[in-house]
């Protein structure tokens, strides 16, 4: 046997809701989007599983939203306590070394775990590594130990001419592939 919803008296009007759900940002307007099923359900009740199912959201959440409501009205409900994220633990003039640092060709680091170090010592701190990492990965977009793009120790000179005669190689092995082919 299930027990039956519970019931609670809603003083806004369905407009004045649809209003404030509106003005509201998501967070808000999905706990005032459920406050409209409740209402439009007032007289005959509607399970708090339900009203999740409509919305799309955990029943608990609705069950919290719905004692909110009770307990301190639509002031109540569309209230929170978000702070947001807490400040930076990495200033902006370090995050101009730190960039100059990871972009230069020739700093040679092959991780976080360097580059951790090579920061600290720098900056006369001592940083979490979880903390760092997180930092650098959200700031700067990249991946432990990826990849070099240049080698520290890369003469452009013999690239250059590496990339002139390795063209000409391709060029003669495709000919001749070409030529393979059609006999």
């Amino acid at each position: 046997m299930m027990s039956s919803p519970k019931t609670f008296s809603i003083k806004e009007s369905l407009s004045e809701l649809k209003k404030i759900q509106k003005n509201s940002n998501s967070m808000i307007a999905k706990r005032v989007h459920a406050l409209i099923v409740f209402k439009q359900n007032e007289l005959c009740g509607i399970s708090k599983r339900e009203v999740a199912q409509a919305i799309g959201v955990n029943h608990n959440s609705i069950q919290t939203w719905r004692d909110l409501y009770i307990k301190g009205g639509i002031e109540l409900l569309t209230k929170h306590s978000k702070k947001g994220y807490k400040p930076s633990v990495i200033t902006l003039e370090e995050e101009q070394a730190l960039r100059e640092q990871m972009f230069n060709p020739e700093n040679g680091f092959v991780g976080y775990v360097e580059l951790l170090a090579w920061f600290d010592e720098k900056f006369k701190k001592q940083t979490n590594y979880s903390t760092f990492k997180g930092y650098v990965y959200r700031k700067f977009n990249t991946k432990i130990k990826t990849a070099r793009k240049i080698h520290v120790k890369k003469d452009p000179a013999k690239v250059e001419d590496f990339k002139k005669t390795s063209v000409k190689n391709a060029k003669i092995s495709t000919t001749k592939k070409a030529r393979n082919s059609k006999q």
